[in-house]
This record gives C-alpha cells, sequence and structure tokens, in this order.
C-alpha cells in the first residue's frame, strides 16, 4: 500500500503515519518499493517473524503472571 492508503485507515495525520512507515522500514519491518512516483509498503514477513519470536517468552510470561493475578482476585474475599 501507498503511505496515503495506510493514513486514510488511521485518525492521524499523514505525516505522522510517514514517520512510523520510515521508522518501521528503518528496522526492516517494512520494504518499500518506488512504481513511478509512489512509494508502495510492503511487510516483510521474516523480519516479523524474528520479532514474534523474540517477544514469545516475554508474552508467555505476562500471560501466566496476569492469570495469577486474576486467581488470586477471584479467591479474594472481602471482609464485610
Amino acid at each position: 500500500m501507498t503511505a496515503g492508503a495506510i493514513a486514510s485507515n488511521f485518525d492521524t495525520a499523514r505525516p505522522t503515519v510517514s514517520k512510523h512507515l520510515q521508522i518501521l522500514t528503518e528496522c526492516e519491518l517494512l520494504e518499500q518499493k518506488q512504481n513511478g512516483r509512489e512509494i508502495y509498503y510492503y511487510i516483510n514477513a521474516k523480519k516479523m517473524k524474528e520479532v514474534a519470536d523474540f517477544i514469545e517468552p516475554f508474552r508467555k510470561m505476562w500471560d501466566d503472571r496476569f492469570n495469577k493475578l486474576e486467581n488470586i482476585m477471584k479467591a479474594y474475599k472481602p471482609k464485610k
């Protein structure tokens, strides 16, 4: 998609979206290809997988912590 097409899906200024696209491109999470005057952005699935694999242990850790907290809160009986 072009930056304009992507920006049209958000309630934010186009320069803000463009800045995010620039950062994601620098991090290699997006690839850009120019076609005439338009620049099209594509997801770099390989790099996204690397990020997903990296954060997976943290997601599990936080899921476990929130589940433990939920169990504690369900077991709590306030004094009357």
